[in-house]
């Protein structure tokens, strides 16, 4: 599933989509930034709720195919402009992580 497809198919808000055809292959939530750096894996989805810039470093660290924030968070100023400006796929949904992370899993076949 690319991001594009995921984000019509999960209604998700796009904050930054400099790569709508990356595929999607999994999913990783978590909020604590060494521990996503160690245990996300590229091209899945990260679902958070921290919002500054250090989550761009970290999804370019891990490759990530996108992050999304969760619980309606909005990213921090600049932020949406940086992770573009990386190509870093940046997307919201107004549904919490656990609901938001079972729709993903889901739609993945996992």
């Amino acid at each position: 599933m690319t991001v594009l497809e995921l984000v019509e198919a999960l209604g998700l808000q796009v904050f930054a989509m400099p790569d709508p055809a990356r595929e999607v292959c999994g999913a990783y939530a978590g909020d604590l930034l060494s521990w996503v750096m160690r245990r996300a894996q590229a091209d899945g989805a990260w679902l958070t709720i921290m919002s500054n810039r250090n989550i761009v470093s970290v999804a370019t660290l891990t490759d990530v195919a996108a992050i999304i924030l969760t619980e309606g968070v909005p990213p921090d100023d600049t932020v949406a402009e940086l992770a573009g400006a990386r190509g870093v796929n940046l997307l919201g949904s107004g549904r919490d992580t656990l609901e938001t992370g079972a729709a993903l899993l889901k739609l993945l076949g996992a």
